[in-house]
């Protein structure tokens, strides 16, 4: 008998959050009929013990970078809309599609804003906020990890 699949969003995204919050790199639940099972990869470490090649996995995260204080009094008052999970990020349900937002568009608290893939499921993402979007900080296609930043509205 083949066991059914969690569709509950917030128990995903709360096993996410766990993972992320212990380092944990795989997790398995399993209740009654239903099982979930989440891994990660993260990088390898490559060691100096021989002529073996290992390639590193990157774990897709926003790069690090020194934040000027122009850039920060730019950002100040700006909403950010982050990211409920670890996935792909897409601006339209498929590529022939216009994007859900693009910048200089107004949005609600219900506007959904992108789809974000996680383990073959698409997920509609919604603003939660009101306001106008003025910077897209991800890419179409765009690994995204938990709680990432994806646009920037102005209230």
């Amino acid at each position: 008998m083949a066991k059914e699949m969690f569709t509950d969003n917030k128990r995903v995204k709360d096993l996410v959050k766990l993972m992320a919050d212990h380092g944990l790199t795989e997790i398995e639940l399993v209740e009654d009929k239903a099982s979930i099972r989440l891994k990660r990869d993260l990088p390898q470490q490559v060691l100096a013990a021989g002529p073996a090649v290992v390639q590193a996995t990157p774990i897709h995260a926003a790069p690090v970078a020194a934040v000027s204080e122009a850039s920060a009094a730019d950002e100040a008052g700006l909403i950010p809309i982050k990211s409920p999970m670890i996935g792909t990020f897409y601006t339209a349900a498929n590529p022939e599609s216009e994007p859900y937002v693009k910048v200089g568009s107004r949005v609600q608290e219900k506007t959904v804003v992108c789809i974000i893939e996680a383990m073959k499921v698409f997920n509609e993402i919604h603003a939660e906020a009101s306001g106008t979007v003025v910077k897209m900080l991800v890419q179409n296609g765009q690994a995204v990890e938990y709680n990432q930043p994806l646009f920037l509205l102005k209230p």
